[in-house]
C-alpha cells in the first residue's frame, strides 16, 4: 500500500470487509495528523461533501439549517490549499493532532455506496493549549478504481458548546 491508497484494492462495494473500512479510516486519521491534506484530498470522490453541523442542530441539513462547514470537492480542495499555507494564521505553524477512530459500524450497502459510522476523539495541541473534539462521523464510501473513497463525511461534534474548544479550524 501507498500513501495514496491506504486501503487493500477491493472489487466492489459489497465485497468492503470492516477491516478494509477500519485501515482506510485508520489511514486517513494518520494523515490529518501528519498534515499530509494533499493526499488526504486525494481520498474523496470528485462529487464529495464535507459537513459539520452545529451543535444545537447535530442533525441539521446543511439546505435549510446553519452548519459549521459545509464543503463541496472545490470548497474542500480550497480549505486545504488554505491550511497548507502561510495565510491560515491560526495554524502556522501546524497544531498537532491526534486523531483517534473506534466502534467503526458498516451498515447496509445503499447502490453503490457503503454507509459506516465511527466514534471519534481528536486531541489538538497548540502552542501551550491543547483541546479535544469527540463526536461522531458518518461516511458514504465507494470503491473507486479499485479503492475506497469518500462520498460524503458528517463530522457530528458531541460537546454541548463550543466555547471550549474555542475554534474548529483544524479539519475534523
Amino acid at each position: 500500500m501507498t500513501a495514496l491508497e491506504p486501503a487493500p484494492v477491493v472489487t466492489g462495494v459489497r465485497d468492503v470487509t470492516r477491516a478494509d473500512v477500519e485501515d482506510f479510516l485508520y489511514a486517513e486519521a494518520e494523515l490529518l495528523d501528519a498534515w499530509e491534506l494533499d493526499t488526504w484530498i486525494a481520498l474523496f470522490t470528485a462529487d464529495c461533501r464535507y459537513v459539520v453541523p452545529c451543535n444545537d442542530t447535530p442533525e441539521g441539513d446543511p439546505t435549510r439549517d446553519l452548519v459549521l462547514i459545509d464543503d463541496n470537492a472545490l470548497r474542500l480542495r480550497s480549505r486545504v490549499e488554505r491550511l497548507n499555507s502561510r495565510k491560515a494564521h491560526r495554524e502556522y505553524p501546524h497544531s498537532t493532532t491526534s486523531h483517534q477512530v473506534s466502534n467503526v459500524r458498516l451498515r447496509p450497502v445503499e447502490g453503490e455506496e457503503l454507509p459506516v459510522v465511527a466514534e471519534f476523539t481528536v486531541w489538538r495541541f497548540r502552542g501551550e493549549r491543547s483541546t479535544t473534539y469527540v463526536g461522531r462521523y458518518a461516511y458514504r464510501l465507494r470503491v473507486v478504481d479499485g479503492h475506497l473513497r469518500i462520498a460524503a463525511k458528517r463530522a457530528t461534534l458531541a460537546m454541548g458548546s463550543l466555547r471550549q474548544v474555542a475554534d474548529v479550524a483544524i479539519i475534523l
